[in-house]
């Protein structure tokens, strides 16, 4: 046991010492506030831009609907034709002409008019502009039929079904939302974790086997100890640097948010105002669904889960990083291991948002190598307690297993050199 803990500490020493790994440390949050930031600030200069566009609109039927605002600045034109009113547009560099042509009937009309641009136009102009054109032509439509367009408006109801449990406990739509969210999130946690610190323990490993100290550490820690402390040196790293990351996030995010936010315009005001009882509504509505979800389940198993699969696929990348000399030598091995992973983020994400009880996120959620980022998923929407505990006693046991091979790899893999192993030479190894 003083071996594991020695090697634990000297894993982990040398892990935060490493100049990369500090330099990371602080500069990726920095990087990420940057980056949301420089996005944050493109998507407003984005959404700010005028967009200039011309009108020949020969129906004489959309004047009133095709009113100029802050992000669309409509000009008619009269007395030119097409040919001349695209000349027009396109030699005062505008941002498009809208051709509406005069047509007998507003069927006829709908298929005829068209857009004329340098470049291809953006969605959300084309969607606002075909969204005005439809609105007037349907309320043409309906009163070239005789009908009152405002009684039918009146005659349309709003369904909003309730959601509720068997067992009485109300729900809805927005608890699905948010259940997804923190399944999701939790589920992306490990999966991201896994990669990065997996990588991290195989590449150490590679490290100290081309050095040839991993010789004279072996000679007098056991491998599986050895294997062991890389596991947990690096996992207790990884920790540390996560809660690094969050403080910082934290602390930059407000300071971000105080010196480069951007201040409100008026008509934003005007609408926060206007708005500010139904989002109180829903922000209340929300916080109440946060709290019926099961969070201390979803913490507690959490956990579970990280510790069980971060051991499980570490335990593969260490014994990987010992059966090689070189990283391009172990792309050979890292699909079998990246493969489970990826298709636990699927049927994460494709499966239990469509069915989080149906037969394959069951059965998903209990195979060990996908269960940690599956059964995370359905756990906001109420998996039975004996049922994660089974998922979790076979996470562990598997756990064990793998160990135990990985560990026979690792006893000889670290002292082979020179020879790009194959899998046939990996089952010899375990057979020793």
């Amino acid at each position: 046991m003083n071996h594991l803990l020695l090697v634990t500490k000297r894993e982990y020493i040398n892990r935060v010492r490493n100049k990369a790994f500090v330099i990371m440390t602080f500069l990726s949050p920095l990087l990420m506030i940057g980056m949301a930031a420089l996005v944050g600030f493109l998507s407003y200069k984005n959404s700010d831009t005028e967009r200039h566009i011309n009108i020949l609109d020969e129906s004489n039927l959309f004047k009133s609907e095709l009113v100029s605002t802050e992000r669309y600045k409509y000009t008619f034109l009269t007395d030119v034709d097409l040919s001349e009113a695209k000349t027009l547009t396109e030699e005062s560099d505008l941002y498009g002409l809208l051709y509406i042509p005069k047509s007998e009937n507003l069927e006829d009309l709908s298929r005829k008019v068209e857009f004329y641009s340098e470049g291809t136009p953006s969605l959300s102009v084309i969607e606002q502009i075909e969204r005005v054109i439809e609105n007037k032509i349907n309320l043409l439509k309906i009163q070239e039929e005789g009908l009152d367009a405002d009684y039918l408006a009146s005659l349309q109801i709003d369904v909003n079904v309730r959601l509720e449990s068997f067992k009485g406990q109300e729900s809805s739509k927005l608890a699905s939302t948010l259940k997804l969210a923190f399944g999701g999130l939790a589920g992306y946690l490990l999966f991201m974790f896994i990669i990065i610190y997996g990588n991290m323990i195989m590449r150490s490993v590679i490290e100290e086997k081309s050095s040839r100290i991993i010789e004279v550490i072996v000679s007098s820690v056991s491998p599986m100890k050895l294997l062991l402390g890389k596991v947990f040196g690096t996992a207790l790293a990884g920790i540390t640097q996560f809660a690094i990351w969050v403080i910082l996030l934290v602390v930059l995010g407000g300071v971000a948010s105080s010196v480069f936010g951007v201040e409100s315009t008026p008509m934003q005001s005007e609408m926060s105002i206007e708005q500010a009882s139904q989002f109180a509504d829903v922000i209340q509505i929300g916080i109440a669904e946060i709290q019926q979800l099961p969070l201390l389940n979803l913490f507690v198993m959490f956990l579970f889960f990280f510790i069980g699969g971060y051991l499980l696929y570490a335990s593969l990348y260490a014994a990987i990083g010992a059966a090689v000399d070189n990283d391009a030598d172990s792309q050979q091995f890292m699909m079998p291991i990246l493969m489970p992973l990826m298709i636990s983020v699927y049927v994460g994400f494709f499966t239990v948002i469509e069915e989080p009880h149906g037969v394959i996120s069951k059965i998903f959620s209990y195979i060990p190598f996908t269960s940690p980022v599956v059964m995370l998923m359905r756990i906001p929407f109420g998996v039975p307690i004996w049922a994660q505990l089974l998922s979790v006693f076979i996470l562990f046991g598997t756990f064990i297993l793998v160990l135990w091979f990985a560990a026979k790899i690792y006893r000889v893999g670290i002292l082979v050199y020179g020879k790009k192993p194959s899998y046939k030479d990996l089952l010899k190894w375990m057979k020793y």
